[in-house]
């Protein structure tokens, strides 16, 4: 096999002490690779390597905080994750997970179980380890409140990136530091920290044995509804459904729906730092919807 399938092989073998039967890529993105892995015991991985390994490096980093939050949702025992079978520097293997469609059973199951991962709770707003969603930094500085949080660490962050590398102008800015400025007022009702998965779109639940399974977090102590917002954002599966099997295990605060877009503008302004221009005018509406949800 080539020399890059050669030393995760090696890897493998060491961190699984199994030998490895076959590997193959199968894609990647976000400064990883992406590997299938058939072990002679019969377990299947999945492995993701950092295309730069060096310690230090944004792609290794990632891969750890990944590692974090997968072991953290996890720990809550909710909501099915993937099982970690080693992690170390610039690698992370996981148990493969066949991939089937989701139907109303598996969307009222796996908002029942959205709403009890979300109800274990953390200790803050934001999180121990350094952040990262897809291949940014995420700002996991901890706070017991969260409207002043969002606006400091998942808003103006990525409003000033996206006008350093050119997509926002000044103007553009300056709508984004309203809602920040006003954030207290829109928030809605007080919320303790949630346990959320923090990059809840439909691509990162998988599927499979008759539940959704959580994958490639950007795990946090969060508010609820950026999770339930985020899996709106670009559709998920009988959405409706997951939505009232998790209101009926955890009922949501009033005004919820009014306030999706001051928790989609996140996930927006990032799609516009990684992505460019063609996220700007949808982030630029979702900061008005806000705005005038206000009240």
């Amino acid at each position: 096999m080539p020399d890059d399938l050669a030393a995760i092989a090696a890897e493998l073998e060491r961190g699984t002490g199994a030998v490895v039967r076959e590997l193959r890529g199968v894609g990647g993105g976000h400064g990883a690779r992406h590997y299938r892995a058939a072990l002679a015991d019969g377990r299947e991985l999945f492995i993701k390597s950092a295309a730069d390994p060096t310690a230090g490096s944004t792609a290794s980093a990632a891969l750890e905080a990944e590692a974090h939050g997968l072991a953290w949702l996890g720990e809550a025992g909710a909501v099915a994750c993937p099982e970690i079978i080693f992690s170390m520097k610039g690698l992370l293997a996981l148990a493969y997970l066949p991939q089937a469609g989701a139907g109303p059973a598996e969307a009222d199951r796996f908002g029942r179980e959205l709403a009890r991962l979300h109800a274990a709770g953390a200790d803050a707003f934001g999180a121990p380890w350094p952040g990262f969603i897809a291949s940014l930094a995420l700002p996991n500085d901890e706070a017991s409140t969260w409207p002043s949080w969002y606006a400091r660490t998942r808003l103006l962050p990525y409003g000033r990136l996206a006008r350093d590398a050119g997509t926002f102008a000044s103007a553009d800015v300056a709508l984004i530091e309203s809602v920040a400025d006003r954030v207290d007022e829109l928030a809605g009702p007080g919320e303790p920290a949630s346990r959320i998965h923090g990059d809840c779109w439909s691509g990162n639940v998988l599927w499979s044995g008759g539940r959704g399974w959580l994958i490639d977090p950007a795990a946090h102590g969060g508010h609820r509804e950026s999770d339930l917002a985020m899996l709106a954002l670009f559709g998920a599966p009988y959405l409706e459904r997951i939505l009232a099997a998790y209101d009926e295990t955890a009922p949501l605060a009033d005004g919820w729906r009014a306030r999706v877009p001051l928790h989609q503008l996140h996930p927006l302004l990032v799609h516009v730092c990684l992505f460019g221009g063609g996220y700007r005018d949808a982030a630029l509406a979702a900061a008005r919807a806000a705005l005038s949800a206000r009240g």
